[in-house]
């Protein structure tokens, strides 16, 4: 039926021929797009009810992505269109305006369908390659934004094409007059896109490391790598968001290297006042020897000490000439020792307790090691309680550590100038 069948029917009503014109091409109109729609509707349920069970029963994971990102039926619009395509110049065979307007609308609504299917079946492909191993060091999401940007304009192109009865060659050659604009427009994501293929192929950020850059206010996880920004989750739990390029063109630190080599530094110095440095006599000799952790260190130094000594000929009591066990380095010994037999350290790494240059505020002695517990909570646990013994311990070596004088030191000043 077309509708100069239409039109002799409404007008055998008793209408007039321009009215039944109208009411032709109209009831023509609905009569396609209702069988449109209904060769639309027919093939989305053939696809939930017919192949998506069918795709969900097989072993293979990587078919039920295509019913997640619903690229089948983003696909069933095709039925429409082809109906469309086929059924409209047969129907409007006297009215090749209304025809050739159908035309131009069906082959934008073409290029509009397979611009959907495109964009999901980049979706698809994206979780495909992120949900293999090699998608946690490399992310597609940047590439594929940047494809999906190119296609899309390239889709807009050809459908004003379509919409404006021109050839696509006629746009594309216009695209040089409008360069500077575009380059505008879209500057971050050009600089995104550059600054995303140098992060990935440079393995230098991915989701998931630990960034600080503290000039961007950022100190957290990373959470989403884009075309054009990169979202950092602070530790306060707010969010920080950097411009792709910046990662490039600034620098930043990635802890994701701590967290690979299974270990994380502890470097922390105790300051000691200097006033409290001094050899060690024979009362503290002797009570330090009781300490298990020294008993080697004792072993060895003292027959060192005691042969040098005798070599030179010189008093074991005289400071000035003799070599003589301190309290400071028989400290630094201990806490060489706590550290070595701690279960939690990394003994296959750097492992030192060194001093520091003096300064206004003391020695500092310097521990140097390594947890082989990453997680925040107990790196710090694990540091705390070493510096927690360390400190404790430093009246037993007949030290001190420093700080400087607070309220209750001068106040306690006051009273012994009072009493004297």
């Amino acid at each position: 039926m077309n509708t100069e069948t239409l039109t002799h029917w409404v007008t055998n009503q008793g209408l007039s021929p321009e009215t039944a014109n109208l009411i032709a091409a109209g009831l023509a109109l609905l009569a396609l797009f209702l069988l449109a729609a209904f060769a639309n509707y027919f093939t989305r349920a053939l696809i939930r009810y017919l192949i998506h069970p069918i795709i969900r029963r097989s072993k293979t994971q990587w078919d039920d992505m295509l019913i997640e990102h619903k690229v089948l039926l983003r696909g069933s619009h095709l039925a429409s269109a082809i109906i469309l395509h086929l059924l409209a110049p047969a129907i409007f065979l006297n009215s090749p305006q209304l025809a050739a307007f159908l035309k131009v609308l069906v082959n934008a609504y073409f290029i509009v369908i397979l611009l959907l299917v495109i964009d999901g079946v980049l979706n698809y492909l994206r979780q495909a390659w992120e949900s293999a191993s090699i998608g946690k060091r490399y992310p597609a999401k940047s590439f594929i934004q940047a494809a999906k940007l190119v296609i899309n304009l390239i889709g807009l192109i050809f459908i004003l094409a379509a919409l404006l009865n021109k050839s696509p060659v006629v746009f594309f050659s216009g695209l040089g007059a409008i360069t500077a604009i575009l380059l505008l427009i879209f500057k971050d994501a050009i600089l995104g896109l550059v600054a995303g293929f140098q992060l990935s192929v440079n393995n230098m950020v991915m989701v998931g490391d630990w960034i600080e850059m503290p000039n961007r206010g950022a100190d957290g996880d990373v959470i989403d790598v884009s075309l054009t920004t990169v979202k950092v989750q602070n530790w306060d739990k707010t969010i920080t968001t950097i411009p792709t390029y910046v990662l490039i063109s600034e620098s930043f630190k990635n802890w994701r290297g701590m967290t690979e080599s299974g270990a994380r530094r502890i470097k922390r110095a105790i300051h000691i006042d200097l006033n409290s440095i001094q050899f060690l006599d024979s009362e503290l000799l002797q009570r330090l020897q009781k300490i298990n952790l020294l008993r080697d260190y004792f072993d060895g130094k003292l027959a060192d000490l005691t042969n040098h000594n005798t070599t030179a000929q010189v008093d074991p009591s005289d400071s000035l000439n003799a070599r003589r066990l301190t309290n400071i380095g028989t400290f630094r010994a201990y806490c060489l020792a706590y550290i070595r037999q701690h279960a939690k350290i990394r003994q296959d790494m750097t492992l030192m307790v060194r001093q520091l240059p003096p300064t206004e505020t003391g020695l500092p002695l310097e521990i140097y090691a390594f947890s082989n517990d990453t997680a925040w909570v107990n790196y710090e646990g694990l540091q705390g309680d070493f510096f927690d013994h360390l400190i404790s311990v430093l009246p037993e070596f007949n030290l001190q550590a420093y700080q400087h004088p607070t309220g209750g030191d001068f106040t306690k000043f006051g009273v012994q100038a009072k009493t004297a």
